[in-house]
């Protein structure tokens, strides 16, 4: 096959596939785009319901703030603690998640400094029911597990279509063409300008967006063949060892062993063990690293304090770097503020690539069928 085959043979499936899977890209993008300050945004509801919390020197050791939350749930058959979650900032709450039911969980707001519970419980807010909303339709189109994978393989899709897109760039042949709109040409020209411009602006980043998440939806078969590729192995789930008539030592200690293990890292979360074999997971955020809630873990046996493994994402495999690397990319966290504002435009890119797409596309539908008769007053009226 020589290249203008090739390249007819892409152009063809680019825009076809593009036909297909644009309004369903378009649903996704647009919901991607309203979810980019989703934290910032769904933060601010519970805690201007709580109040503001005046920072002070120092935050209370956390088996106090445990005890203070169990207090509350006295009448209740030891509900067991899940997970504390670390302020990022000095005047948010801490968080404490009890498992209250079966399949339910109560996010207690603490305040870090006094003990005091501001809130639990907190019904959601519009805002937040919104945003749920809009986190199903963005992964899974409101349609469970199916819908993840179908979300999945339209990232494929669309990451295919970006990368045909760059390949059939007009820009490859004139730099200068490749960047230029003629906006008082004829509307099929001015889309095609609109089209190639815009596509090739966004393309990468949407490359970034459509690719991890379908790594993300078929991360069972993607995560193993990442670390086959980078001869990396996945770690084996550290345990602890059940010590029979010991109980688990205290969270202060536990976390001046973790603490040490990462001594620049900051706290982010506790995930406290559900059942005797399990570890203790506290998760760090180093001062290199973008997520706001790390990229780092220590796994300490619950019983002896023994450290049983630390992720650091600095020291991490090149397949563990890869998988890292996906919420960085997908969040658009890589350029901070700037890359997250920018992702509000990417979004839109699918709305504008599949309208200049469609109306190419209808201009030579309608071309191919025009009688010769018409054909040839077209030309005329041209050359007049």
């Amino acid at each position: 096959m020589n290249s203008k085959k090739l390249r007819d043979l892409i152009f063809t499936l680019h825009r076809y596939i593009g036909l297909a899977v644009g309004l369903i890209a378009i649903i996704v993008g647009l919901t991607g785009s309203l979810l980019v300050f989703q934290s910032e945004i769904s933060s601010f509801d519970p805690q201007r319901r709580i109040g503001t919390i005046a920072p002070q020197s120092e935050m209370l050791p956390v088996e106090v703030v445990l005890n203070i939350v169990k207090t509350t749930y006295a009448s209740q058959p030891k509900p067991p603690v899940e997970a504390i979650y670390w302020p990022t900032k000095p005047h948010e709450p801490m968080i404490v998640s009890v498992k209250t039911k079966k399949d339910e969980s109560t996010d207690n707001y603490v305040n870090p400094y006094t003990g005091a519970i501001l809130g639990n419980n907190l019904q959601p807010s519009f805002i937040q029911k919104s945003f749920d909303i809009i986190l199903g339709l963005h992964m899974r189109l409101l349609g469970g597990d199916i819908g993840y994978k179908f979300v999945g393989i339209i990232g494929l899709l669309m990451s295919f279509m970006s990368i045909s897109g760059i390949i059939l760039w007009p820009g490859w042949r004139k730099l200068i063409s490749g960047f230029k709109i003629k906006w008082n040409a004829h509307p099929k020209r001015l889309y095609f300008d609109i089209h190639k411009v815009g596509g090739v602006i966004a393309s990468v980043f949407l490359i970034f967006t459509f690719f991890t998440g379908f790594c993300w939806s078929f991360e069972e078969f993607v995560n193993p063949m990442i670390y086959a590729l980078t001869f990396s192995k996945p770690l084996p789930t550290p345990v602890s060892v059940v010590v029979a008539g010991h109980s688990p030592l205290g969270f202060t200690e536990q976390l001046q062993t973790a603490q040490a293990a990462l001594p620049q890292a900051e706290f982010r979360k506790i995930t406290f063990p559900t059942t005797p074999e399990e570890a203790l997971v506290v998760d760090f955020k180093l001062p290199q690293e973008n997520l706001a809630h790390g990229l780092s873990s220590v796994y300490l046996d619950q019983y002896s304090g023994k450290v049983l493994r630390v992720d650091s994402s600095l020291q991490a495999s090149l397949g563990d770097r890869i998988l890292n690397s996906f919420g960085i990319l997908h969040f658009s966290i890589f350029w901070g503020l700037p890359s997250r504002i920018f992702y509000l435009f990417v979004g839109l890119a699918p709305l504008i690539l599949f309208v200049s797409g469609f109306v190419m596309w209808w201009y030579r539908y309608k071309g191919k069928n025009r009688s010769p008769q018409t054909i040839k007053m077209v030309k005329l009226r041209a050359k007049n």
